[in-house]
């Protein structure tokens, strides 16, 4: 009933801890497990081979269109999207997924909880028709509908934020997205050049779905609140440096009775 499609490059150890748990922990929940590569150079395909795991190229990214290429080669109608360093941690992770599809058949899809923010939101009962961008999926950790994607495919040429439009979209059509107890792991450390390839799609992204402009102004405040910040958390480092030192001299010299 369950296909889980793997987003990746260059992350062979997340991925081959991820395919591990999926293997381990939840093999009777799971029809197919597909990795969907965008040229790794490293040993992505053997991880993935070794763990049994159906490894798809894809050439030219985009976030839609990667998510288009996973959903057409799932074969079951309940797909669950991770990128490789996130990992499902509950027990009933799918199980919970499948009953909640099974039992609402106008679900488009299901977000699952990673985050305070996520549990907040799901206790707090906040909807995806309210709110899309806080109830609408996020596309590693969340279940969609074939069906209702072979109506409503991703779209390819949005920078980012192709699961909230898309959420947006099947909802405006009179579909549901809601909230599932299922609970996974986001665990990634960018680098820079990775942060700032982020920021400049969620720029874009903010202003093509939620119209959200950027004025010089607000540039010029950003620039010199940044420079503000960096001095500030500067000068806090190097005070708790220097406190941390004088603290280790003193008990170097008065060292407590040992027990």
């Amino acid at each position: 009933m369950i296909s889980v499609v793997i987003r990746n490059k260059n992350q062979q150890e997340a991925l081959s801890f991820l395919l591990k748990n999926l293997t381990e922990r939840y093999c009777n929940d799971i029809s197919e497990i597909i990795v969907i590569d965008n040229l790794s150079t490293d040993n992505s395909q053997k991880v993935a081979q070794q763990y049994g795991a159906k490894f798809v190229t894809i050439e030219e990214f985009s976030y839609g269109g990667s998510a288009n290429t996973a959903a057409s080669e799932a074969s079951q109608p309940i797909v669950v999207i991770f990128s490789a360093h996130s990992y499902p941690v509950s027990h009933d992770f799918f199980k919970l997924i499948r009953q909640k599809m099974e039992e609402k058949p106008n679900l488009a899809g299901l977000r699952c909880l990673h985050n305070s923010n996520d549990y907040r939101n799901f206790i707090n009962k906040i909807q995806a028709k309210g709110d899309p961008n806080k109830g609408g999926l996020i596309f590693s950790g969340s279940a969609f509908s074939k069906k209702v994607w072979e109506k409503y495919p991703f779209r390819e040429d949005v920078a980012t934020f192709e699961d909230k439009e898309w959420t947006k979209r099947v909802l405006e059509n009179g579909f549901d997205i809601e909230f599932v107890e299922s609970i996974f792991h986001y665990d990634i450390k960018r680098t820079r050049s990775q942060n700032y390839f982020r920021f400049k799609n969620d720029v874009i992204g903010n202003y093509q779905l939620w119209h959200k402009g950027i004025r010089f102004r607000n540039i010029v405040n950003g620039l010199f609140g940044s420079l503000y910040r960096l001095v500030v958390s500067a000068i806090a480092d190097l005070y708790y440096i220097f406190k941390r030192f004088f603290f280790l001299i003193r008990f170097v010299i008065n060292k407590p009775n040992k027990f």
